[in-house]
Parts: C-alpha cells; structure tokens; sequence
C-alpha cells in the first residue's frame, strides 16, 4: 500500500508564506505526478498546483506568480511554497500523487489526509 504524510500547514497573516510538504512511503514502483488540491468550505476541491515526472508544472490562474511547486524524486516528496497569501486561499489542502505500486500494473490516485491552511490577521 502507498501512505501519504503532509506537514506544513497553519495559521498565518496576509502575506505571509508558508511550506507544505508530502511525502509517500510504500510499495511504490512508479511516479507520474504530484500536485496540490484545496477545498475551502462549501465549495468543491480544487486543483491548486500539478508536477509532472518530467518537471512540466501547472498552476491554477489565482495562483500564479504566488505559489510554487517542486518535488524531491530520490525522498518522494512534493512541495507548495506559497508566498503572498490572500485570505481566500484559506482552506484545507491535500497533496495528491498518481503511482504505479509494485503490486498493482496501473497507475491510481492517492491523497493525503489534508493539512488545514488560514490566512487571516
């Protein structure tokens, strides 16, 4: 099985900044893609950030410019630098990672447990 563990997240003032980070432990074979989703209350999880296995990145428009994606291969872990927070991104943020394991042929979706991230003075 794959487990997903995120740290990073908290209360901070308008903006300011902040690092998540998730890593993944398991039986993993293969790693297509790691990314960052949020879902502030009442509204549906949305895609905040993506990395690809070959470095190609996509960000949602009202993150652009603010938010940063990267990943580390050899720890299998992926990170969200976020600097200039709003209050609107206020919400719970949950890494998503695309594996291959060493058990199953194909790839499959897994996410973290959601770190909660508040952005208010």
């Amino acid at each position: 099985q794959v487990q997903l563990v995120e740290s990073g997240g908290g209360l901070v003032q308008p903006g300011g900044s902040l690092r998540l980070s998730c890593a993944a432990s398991g039986s993993i074979f293969r790693i297509y893609a790691m990314g960052w989703y949020r879902q502030a209350p009442g509204s549906q999880r949305e895609l905040v950030a993506l990395i690809t296995s070959t470095d190609n990145t996509n960000y949602a428009d009202s993150v652009k410019g603010r938010f940063t994606i990267s990943r580390d291969s050899a720890k299998r872990t992926v990170y969200l630098q976020m600097n200039s927070l709003k209050p609107e991104d206020t919400a719970v943020y949950y890494c998503y990672f695309r594996i291959q394991t060493a058990v199953v042929p194909s790839p499959g979706d897994y996410w973290g447990q959601g770190t909660q991230v508040t952005v208010s003075s």
